[in-house]
């Protein structure tokens, strides 16, 4: 059973895990849902440029880093400075998440109001709405909360 403390915890680890698969999908010549990126990427990936498929390989692996962030927040260290660096850490790191979000979303939402200019077809403006910039918030909220609950649980018995 998992306790309360440690959900957001584990469903950031499954969050980034999905995402990481993604990444990794794409990298190794995968092309469902790579449209709905849209712009530049969705075409250079979906034409196999050797330089943004290095790219996906590596924000893959950078996914990868950000799962160990949360699994090193399941250990119980002996340092109370270890279990504040990776709160802190795991904070920051869903701020930066949520506000990328964010803005993506507000300046996708202008570029459908005709406010902006992007160069996103229909069909990756409705995608990157109604999934990815909600997945990125979503994600960031997940890791804020595994900070929060750390540092709340476990400084508080140290």
């Amino acid at each position: 059973m998992i306790k309360q403390s440690t959900l957001p915890i584990y469903a950031g680890l499954i969050w980034m895990l999905l995402f990481a698969a993604m990444s990794f999908y794409w990298a190794t010549g995968g092309r469902a849902g790579v449209k709905s990126v849209g712009g530049e990427i969705s075409q250079k990936v979906l034409s196999g440029e050797q330089g943004i498929i290095a790219i996906v390989w590596l924000t893959g692996f950078g996914k990868l880093g950000g799962a160990i962030i949360l699994l090193l927040m399941l250990k119980k260290w002996r340092h109370v400075k270890m279990n504040k660096i990776l709160s802190s850490l795991t904070i920051v790191t869903g701020v930066f998440m949520l506000l990328y979000g964010l803005v993506n979303f507000i300046t996708i939402s202008l570029a459908g109001l005709h406010v902006l200019e992007f160069d996103l077809s229909p069909f990756a403006l409705k995608w990157r709405l109604i999934f990815w910039e909600p997945f990125w918030m979503a994600g960031g909220v997940l890791y804020i909360m595994a900070g929060i609950n750390v540092r709340q649980i476990k400084l508080k018995r140290d």
